[in-house]
Parts: C-alpha cells; sequence; structure tokens
C-alpha cells in the first residue's frame, strides 16, 4: 500500500488481481461504490502508477496497481461513538450480503476496513473481497464478533466502554472475555448473547485443544453453503439493528443549556470564529467540540472538519445528528487530549497518532484550557507547546480564574493549586509561540479570545 498526495495505491498479485476482476465485473461494486459505500477505486493501466516499496511485499511479480480515493482523515474503531461502530458493522454485512449473490466473499471482517466520511460509513479494503468457495464457512465470523459485536455488546447490555477495550487490543475481544463479562442469567436470554457469545467461546475453547489439521477436516464435514452464511449474516444484521445504547445523561450532554454563556458571548464568540475561518482553511480540529455547535460553523468555510470530544454520549448524540443531516464534512471523535490515541500495533506504526494522520490548518481550542489544564492537570506551558507542535492557526478561548466553571474546577483542588493557571502567564506564554493577531474579550468579561499564527 502506497499513499500518496491524492490517492492510496495498492499493488495486487496475479491472484489479488483475478479477486478485484470478479468484483469490478459484478454489480455490487458499481451500485455501492456510486452510493459511496464504497471506497472509489480504478486499475490502472499497465506500467502506471507508483510500485516502490509496495511490489517489495509481494513474493511474486506485481500483477496490477489500484488507485483508490483518499478518505480526507483516518480514524479507528477506538475513538468511533456505540452509532459509528454498529454503522460500520452494519455496512460490512450489507456488503458481505451484496457479494453472496454475486458469488463472492469477504474474506475478513476487520472494522479497520471501514472509514468514515463525515457521518457516512465507507468500505475501504477492497482486497477483503474474493471469489466465493462454496463448502467453506465464513472465516471473517469471528473477526466480526471480537471488532463489531462484542463491544456493541457489551456497551449496549452493560454500558462497557469498549473504546479503552479495543485500544488495548486491536484484534478486538475474544469470545471468552466477552463471555466472561455477559455472564449472568439475565444475560443469557439477551437476543444473540448465547448463540454468538456463549456457544462461541465454548467452541473456541474446543478447537483450542485440538490440532489444526482436525478442525479444517470437521469444517469441511459440515459442508457449509453460502445459504447458511447468508442466513447468519442476516440474524446478524436483525440484532444489530435492534441493538441500542441508552447512553442516559452526563455532565456535558445538555451543556449548551446548562452553561454560564450569555447570548451576548455566544454572539460574539461566533463572529470572531467566523472571522479567523476567512481565510478557508483545509482542514479545521474543533477540540472540545461538545454538540458540535462551533465544528458546524467552521464547515461553512472550511474543507473538512474534525470535531472531537472525550464524552461519548455527547459525540454520540452529535454523530446522530449529523447522519440524519447526510453531513459528510464533520468527522465527529471520541478522544481525550489528556490520553490520547497513542501508535500501536507491529512497530505502532499500524494505527498512528492522531496528528501524524492528518496536520490542521487552524485549530478551535474553544472553553477548552481550563480543562486540560485543571482537571487533567496538564502544565500551561506544555499545552501551548502541544497546540505550537500542530504547526497551524489557532484560536483559543482563555477562561479567567473567576469564571463560575473555573470556581467550580477549583473547587476540589487544594489552595495554591495551579499558579500557572493565570490570565497574565497564558499570555505571555501564548506570544512567546505565537504571534497573536486578535484579542478580544467577552461580554461576561470572564473569557478572552485569541487568534493566533504560529511564529
Amino acid at each position: 500500500m502506497l499513499i500518496g498526495e491524492d490517492a492510496v495505491y495498492r499493488v495486487l498479485s496475479e491472484r489479488g488481481l483475478a479477486d478485484w476482476r470478479a468484483l469490478a465485473d459484478s454489480q455490487l461494486f458499481a451500485a455501492q461504490t456510486a452510493a459511496g459505500a464504497l471506497v472509489g477505486t480504478e486499475q490502472l493501466p499497465a506500467g502506471e502508477g507508483p510500485v516502490g516499496d509496495g511490489a517489495s511485499a509481494l513474493v511474486t511479480e506485481a500483477a496490477a496497481v489500484l488507485r483508490h480515493e483518499r478518505i480526507p482523515l483516518v480514524s479507528y474503531p477506538y475513538e468511533w461513538t456505540f452509532g459509528m461502530l454498529r454503522d460500520a458493522a452494519l455496512l460490512e454485512l450489507e456488503l458481505l450480503l451484496g457479494a453472496l449473490d454475486e458469488q463472492l466473499i469477504l474474506k475478513d471482517a476487520s472494522s479497520y476496513n471501514v472509514q468514515f466520511r463525515g457521518s457516512k460509513p465507507v468500505f475501504v479494503d477492497v482486497g477483503s473481497f474474493e471469489r466465493l468457495r462454496e463448502g467453506e464457512p465464513w472465516a471473517g465470523y469471528r473477526q466480526f464478533c471480537m471488532l463489531f459485536l462484542f463491544p456493541l455488546l457489551l456497551q449496549a447490555h452493560r454500558d462497557v466502554p469498549f473504546q479503552p477495550w479495543l485500544r488495548g487490543s486491536i484484534d478486538g475481544i475474544t469470545p471468552t472475555e466477552a463471555a466472561a463479562v455477559l455472564s449472568s442469567t439475565r444475560d443469557l436470554f439477551r437476543r444473540g448473547v448465547m448463540t454468538h457469545v456463549r456457544l462461541h467461546a465454548r467452541l473456541e475453547r474446543r478447537y483450542e485443544a485440538r490440532k489444526g489439521d482436525e478442525v479444517k477436516q470437521e469444517l469441511r464435514k459440515a459442508r457449509f453453503s453460502s445459504k447458511l452464511i447468508k442466513g447468519n449474516a442476516l440474524r446478524l444484521q436483525g440484532l444489530l439493528g435492534k441493538l441500542q445504547w441508552k447512553a442516559g445523561e452526563t455532565a456535558w450532554t445538555d451543556y449548551r443549556q446548562t452553561c454560564t454563556y450569555s447570548d451576548a458571548d455566544a454572539d460574539a464568540k461566533q463572529a470572531f470564529i467566523r472571522q479567523a475561518l476567512e481565510t478557508n482553511p483545509k482542514l479545521v480540529w474543533d477540540m472540545g467540540a461538545n454538540d458540535g455547535a462551533y465544528s458546524r460553523i467552521a464547515a461553512e468555510r472550511a474543507d473538512y472538519v474534525l470535531a472531537f470530544d472525550l464524552d461519548h454520549a455527547t459525540v454520540d448524540a452529535l454523530y446522530r445528528s449529523l447522519k440524519e443531516e447526510g453531513n459528510e464534512k464533520i468527522l465527529p471523535l471520541v478522544f481525550n487530549l489528556a490520553d490520547p490515541s497513542p501508535g500501536l500495533g507491529w512497530r505502532g506504526q499500524e494505527r498512528r497518532p492522531l496528528e501524524d494522520r492528518a496536520k490542521p490548518d487552524l485549530v478551535l481550542g474553544l472553553a477548552l484550557i481550563h480543562h486540560v489544564c485543571i482537571t487533567a492537570n496538564v502544565p500551561v506551558r506544555e499545552f501551548v507547546d502541544y497546540l505550537r507542535d500542530l504547526d497551524a492557526n489557532l484560536v483559543i478561548e482563555f477562561v479567567k480564574r473567576e469564571d463560575p466553571m473555573v470556581e467550580l474546577l477549583m473547587s476540589g483542588k487544594a489552595e495554591g493549586t495551579h499558579p500557572d493557571y493565570e490570565i497574565s502567564n497564558f499570555e505571555r506564554v501564548l506570544e512567546e509561540r505565537f504571534s497573536v493577531e486578535r484579542r478580544q474579550e467577552l461580554p461576561s468579561t470572564t473569557r478572552v479570545l485569541y487568534e493566533a499564527r504560529p511564529r
């Protein structure tokens, strides 16, 4: 795989080329590409397109090169909301069912094969499609359970956040682990738990004690058919279609209604942001986006907006609203600045930190610094250094110590805590690293906005 400025290139072996041609000639490919559910892909003429290191991974000579459209920003399942993971799962099942009708199948079922273009899931791994071999089971079933079904079941039935679990294991949640959590009598009667969790875990323990050849022979004797695979996929589709997570209220789900902003503050803030957006940035990061109000303003002028917040319930509500709108310009993610996604996988390169995936042109840090520096105990200087390393223009809001929200955050702290959290210190640190273009105190006088450019 080679990543270019405007496209991603995939080098195929002879076998991969045969599978690609079977997919490319199918009605499934034409329909799902037109619908935007499959990443746009074309085979380049012989001799065209970069090959380079991409061919070095092949034992045989490269047979062809595919060109894929680029997704604006790569995200990972441990940064998604419940609704995003469920919609990605439903997309995989829809593609599997469509593939079976064309005598094709998905040979795996990784959640990493799906990306999001705003609120729209897009399947990006066309190499996962191969020609159907009758009599063989769906090899991706276990992976589908581990990376889609089990995380969703745990979140829906036990309110266990799946993001930390998936970040801790990029292979997902095993059947044995899921069975250990969904272990009550009540869980036993929940739809799908007995079949996909309990029995799955029991069978896995049984097969672990046997040799690989014995397992393969038993699977061949079972004489799987595409009809059986289709039936399983339809049952999974029905299960996930009805699965819900009742998130409840958090401190942030109704923040817009309960925050200390006056109408005058809100109007002044929106005008300030709109002026900063006159540069028409390509990519905006809205840090601590909450309900996405300012992300939507940014999307009026920016090509693409990343809206992230650490509160899962709030981001899931934002995702649902963006999905209802059909919004493909704002990508909502569950993300904690004080505990960001690290490099994971082989040599830490399979899943990359956010700042290595796409650099912003403009960063919005609105009503955020007090949560980072007081709640998460990050020194002011460290936070501003991080912002400077992004090498982007900045709109940041400093919330003074006398603001009611800061007073609330400080109420549980010992006297004299966070002496660096003073506006004079913040402005000194900011001006060392940025050139401040505008400064505006909001009418409430407890909050100040700054527009700055990196020095």
